[in-house]
């Protein structure tokens, strides 16, 4: 039997689409035949891409979400499921970054971050979990990083957000694949994308980075994006509470 990666059918609800990481996953998963419901905060620059996946044939529904406000999480599950009928699957794609000094984290840094990296993403899957547990299937990928696998100076509280994630996937796993729920997450390498060109972009930065990258570049939101339709698509239908690296080689030192 060959091995299917079609998402042709399925609707896949996308948060922290607007930008970045995201808004490259929105089309990439368009393309693979999913219809998208598009969640971020900011609702205009979701119309914009929406309209794009339209235009290219697809089928996209903006829904504004801040992960932090647990009422709008409720709100847009619910909007979704009227509105395409079902979940199929969840990218829980929406987080913050950083790059600080641990000595010069504030608690605020701290609890913006671990809102929306962690706590967030917990109740995004326990929201759109609720609607899989109850169709009998779903499929829920969370966004990590290779910095909840190993240490990376300068990301304390990122690390310790993303180990976060990496352990609650295993959880979820656990306790909802016999109910027809498998839950996975992706763990990138440093990738170029319009947030990190900054940083990417400085020769002395990008030297130290690949100094610890045995593939010798950087990552693509394509590469990301492979993974991700891997794990929603019925050829994944068999992984289940795994952190996909996609770091290059990064955490096999």
């Amino acid at each position: 039997m060959q091995p299917n990666f079609s998402l042709a059918g399925q609707v896949v609800m996308l948060t922290g689409a607007s930008q970045g990481i995201g808004y490259g996953l929105a089309k990439a998963l368009a393309g693979a035949g999913a219809k998208l419901a598009l969640c971020a905060r900011s609702l205009p620059a979701l119309e914009g891409l929406a309209a794009e996946i339209r235009a290219a044939g697809g089928e996209a529904q903006p829904y504004a979400l801040d992960v932090r406000d647990l009422a709008q999480i409720q709100s847009a599950v619910q909007a979704v499921q009227r509105d395409f009928g079902r979940i199929d699957v969840l990218v829980n794609n929406a987080g913050l970054g950083s790059n600080q000094k641990a000595e010069e984290v504030t608690e605020a840094e701290w609890d913006e971050m671990m809102d929306v990296n962690l706590k967030g993403l917990f109740f995004c899957a326990q929201a759109a979990g609720r609607v899989m547990l109850a169709q009998g299937h779903g499929r829920i990928i969370n966004m990590s990083s290779q910095a909840g696998v190993v240490g990376i100076r300068e990301h304390a509280v990122y690390s310790a957000s993303k180990g976060g994630v990496n352990l609650l996937t295993k959880v979820l796993a656990l306790e909802w694949a016999a109910r027809g729920v498998t839950v996975n997450a992706v763990a990138p390498t440093f990738i170029y994308t319009p947030g990190t060109a900054e940083r990417l972009d400085n020769p002395d930065y990008l030297r130290g980075v690949l100094d610890r990258l045995p593939i010798g570049h950087v990552g693509t939101i394509a590469d990301v994006a492979a993974a991700v339709i891997y794990l929603a698509s019925p050829a994944g239908g068999m992984v289940n509470g795994t952190v996909l690296l996609v770091d290059g080689g990064w955490t096999a030192q």
